[in-house]
């Protein structure tokens, strides 16, 4: 279980990352319209630190997104349902 949490933790803090640059949002500009510092932001985007949810749809809101497509696995884990869950419960 612990490590489908992992996963998923991580799959978050990519596509935080993914859509930040995608809309070329430095992560200086994110920690400062969150009012912290850099590299605490970066800690978010690493997955080493843990999002409230709060913080999630706070950064959903700067984004311009849903927060949904923020914890949405990748499409290509997407084309095989649970792909990447089964992945890790097979290695567990």
């Amino acid at each position: 279980m612990k490590d489908i949490i992992d996963l998923k933790t991580k799959v978050t803090a990519s596509n935080i990352r993914k859509i930040r640059a995608h809309k070329n949002y430095t992560q200086d500009y994110l920690a400062a319209k969150l009012s912290i510092s850099q590299n605490a932001y970066s800690k978010i985007e690493l997955g080493y630190s843990k999002l409230t949810l709060n913080r999630l749809f706070e950064i959903a809101s700067i984004l311009e997104v849903d927060a949904v497509q923020l914890i949405n696995l990748e499409d290509n884990e997407l084309a095989e349902p649970n792909a990447a869950v089964a992945e890790v419960q097979n290695n567990m």
